[in-house]
């Protein structure tokens, strides 16, 4: 699932190539991928400009002309692809927004969605979300005091939107590894020095993951040298039964809250 470098990495990349850019042509092909009729749907966003994209977590907002916005979340294996008709990928597109000889596809929306909001129902679908880790108003003293309030495992803790908004089963992984701190372990066992790195490692992992274009191997456009570029710079995550990069043990996988999580068992304590 796109986690927030991933949807960083999109953001700036649609800004470059449609902020300003007039939706010429609208095609839904899946109708549960949108959250109202078609019609309606096609109506209200066509010939209308997108004046900015912005980041709230693992969402994207689409800010339009008439003050309304297409929220979207990507979900698990969704993704997306800008290019003319004879460049699009081979696979399955829910929805196509055009700018006249460019679309924007939107690919694997089996879970992920497109919906059509006002400005205020948008905030509204967004206002349980926790914090962005990349806010500056996120300070040392603020993750602390949030993170004294929870129980359980470190890593279910960090999945939780509520808490922090934008991290996944990808970097819950890799900030782990870069604290040294088991992700099964409980938060009550976490001393303010073990808290104190994750702090830190949090903002580390996810600014380099940024830089280098998050971890998908889906291109954005023909020729994408960007998007990608962190997935093999990983320490942990999805290389179980390889050797750890710094202790040469070997990577391991188990569940925590049934999700998939990778750590070293030397290296992370």
């Amino acid at each position: 699932m796109p986690e927030l470098p991933e949807m960083e990495t999109y953001k700036h990349l649609l800004m470059a190539n449609i902020a300003g850019q007039m939706i010429t042509e609208v095609q839904i092909n899946r109708e549960k991928s949108i959250n109202v009729n078609p019609e309606l749907f096609k109506n209200t966003i066509m010939h209308l400009k997108v004046l900015n994209i912005t980041r709230r977590g693992k969402h994207l907002l689409f800010e339009l002309q008439n003050g309304q916005v297409l929220l979207l979340h990507l979900m698990l294996g969704g993704w997306m692809f800008f290019g003319t008709d004879v460049e699009k990928p081979k696979r399955t597109i829910q929805i196509r927004l055009s700018f006249g000889e460019q679309h924007l596809y939107f690919i694997g929306l089996r879970l992920g969605y497109l919906h059509l909001y006002s400005q205020k129902e948008a905030e509204q679908n967004l206002s349980d979300l926790g914090p962005d880790p990349l806010d500056s108003a996120l300070t040392l003293n603020e993750f602390l005091k949030r993170i004294a309030s929870k129980h359980g495992r470190l890593k279910t803790t960090m999945l939780d939107q509520k808490f922090i908004a934008g991290i996944g089963n990808c970097y819950s992984a890799e900030i782990c590894f870069h604290a040294g701190i088991l992700p099964t372990k409980d938060i009550d066992d976490c001393n303010e020095l073990n808290r104190t790195q994750l702090f830190h490692s949090m903002k580390l992992v996810l600014q380099d993951a940024m830089k280098n274009g998050g971890y998908m191997d889906h291109p954005f456009y023909m020729g994408d040298s960007l998007t990608g570029g962190f997935y093999d710079l990983r320490k942990v995550y999805d290389r179980e039964g390889e050797n750890c990069y710094l202790c040469g043990s070997i990577i391991v996988m188990d569940m925590v809250s049934s999700r998939k999580t990778f750590y070293c068992q030397n290296c992370q304590k």
